[in-house]
């Protein structure tokens, strides 16, 4: 029997990964609480002691020897309860102790249920993950049994129940499945400098290398697409843009908008905004499906990018350059604004006079009295549509009509014409003959 303790301690220990020697602490406990339950003596001083090496119990109620085998049924079966309520408070300390150090990381696991949209996940055979609908690749299901590679999100504590959180969603489920993919990022030859996601249709990564003889995009992808493909399979067919890392934010801007070729960026350091002009044939590219590519590569960049075709951008400048004049009588200042990153008046308004004066070193005055300009200027461009629609409504609506009974010139003349005769039809014909 003693034997059969230690085995027994052993082989639960290694099952629900519980440190040995908690588990005999546990035991010990138990025992003691059967021991205070067959006697009834809360006040008595009870010792347990299991051997670890061969599981030999002593028992003692007041330094005087107890024999275990004396005890009853009801002492059993409390000891039996106690024992299993340490068990899997241990366990589930374990657990929670296990899945936070790996927060962050990715684990493999099988489909279990959906609940109420929610995914239950099987764990290693030891603890349930929960992965919410918001943390679901939309337009995926699985099966039961289903292996799924997923995120550790977050491990927290509810209700005596540790509670893992899993995603599918999350950018950086993304980053770890590169790092298993590609070896070089887990050496950190290759770094993931940006990330940016929209589950389940595209994602963008930037990339950069320690070493000049690897190239990071091509690493990343692999031979004939490899690595990359494994990751859109894992990731049900969603895009992934890999772009290079460059510090210059007029590179890393446009190496964003890819696929699209950039003809010419502007940037407005002071408002954080970047104006990218492209060909006609590649605005629709540029922008991408509902907005999507310039969305993702102003996330990825950091800057706020505004799509302007050459037209556009040209009438920006065309403007702007009439409204300077108005004010200085020259073009002189034209191409400092530009410079500034200011394309259009409404640029200008919104830098206001301030970094007129500092960035170009301008007078007060003078710098004022361009942002009154630019102001009025943008109010008249403002009601150009208003204008137009009202003209437009005014030559859709019909001519009015002459009060009842007073005949229009046209219908007098033609009435003149043809004597004052209506010709009659029909009944009114039958009327008349009759």
């Amino acid at each position: 029997m003693s034997q059969e303790i230690t085995r027994i301690v052993d082989n639960i220990a290694h099952d629900k990964n519980i440190d040995r020697e908690s588990i005999f602490i546990d035991l010990e406990e138990a025992m003691i609480s059967a021991i205070r339950k067959h006697f009834g003596e809360l006040e008595s001083e009870i010792t347990v002691h299991i051997d670890r090496n061969n599981g030999e119990i002593s028992a003692f109620k007041d330094k005087a020897p107890i024999d275990m085998k004396q005890l009853g049924r009801i002492p059993a079966q409390t000891a039996k309860q106690v024992i299993i309520q340490k068990i899997k408070s241990d366990e589930r300390d374990s657990i929670y102790t296990e899945f936070s150090k790996r927060k962050g990381t990715i684990v493999s696991g099988s489909v279990v249920r959906y609940e109420s949209g929610t995914l239950i996940v099987n764990l290693d055979h030891r603890a349930e993950g929960f992965m919410p609908k918001s943390e679901q690749i939309m337009g995926q299901s699985h099966r039961p049994g289903e292996r799924l590679r997923c995120l550790i999100f977050d491990v927290k504590e509810a209700s005596g129940q540790v509670k893992i959180i899993l995603s599918r969603t999350h950018p950086e489920f993304i980053r770890k499945l590169f790092e298993l993919e590609v070896p070089e990022i887990s050496e950190n030859i290759i770094e993931i400098r940006a990330l940016v996601r929209e589950a389940g249709y595209r994602s963008k990564v930037a990339v950069a290398t320690t070493d000049e003889k690897v190239d990071p995009v091509g690493a990343c992808v692999g031979v004939r697409g490899s690595r990359i493909k494994n990751i859109v399979d894992e990731l049900g067919g969603e895009k992934i843009d890999i772009v290079r890392w460059n510090e210059s934010s007029q590179v890393l801007i446009a190496n964003g908008l890819m696929p699209a070729k950039v003809s010419e960026i502007a940037l407005c350091f002071e408002l954080g905004r970047a104006t990218v002009v492209v060909d006609e044939d590649q605005l629709s590219l540029a922008i991408g499906k509902h907005g999507q590519n310039v969305r993702l590569a102003a996330r990825l960049t950091g800057w706020d990018i505004d799509i302007l075709t050459p037209e556009e951008y040209n009438l920006g400048i065309e403007r702007l350059s009439k409204c300077v004049r108005t004010v200085t009588g020259n073009d002189t200042m034209i191409d400092k604004l530009i410079a500034l990153g200011v394309i259009s008046v409404l640029d200008l308004e919104d830098v206001g006079a301030e970094p007129l004066v500092s960035e170009l070193g301008i007078d007060v005055d003078l710098a004022r009295k361009l942002i009154t300009a630019a102001i009025e200027e943008a109010k008249r461009l403002a009601a150009e549509p208003k204008k137009q629609a009202e003209n437009l409504l005014k030559s859709d609506r019909p001519q009015d009509k002459p009060a009842s009974g007073e005949a229009t010139e046209s219908e007098q003349q033609d009435e003149s014409a043809s004597g004052g005769d209506v010709e009659a039809t029909g009944d009114e014909q039958q009327q008349t003959t009759d």
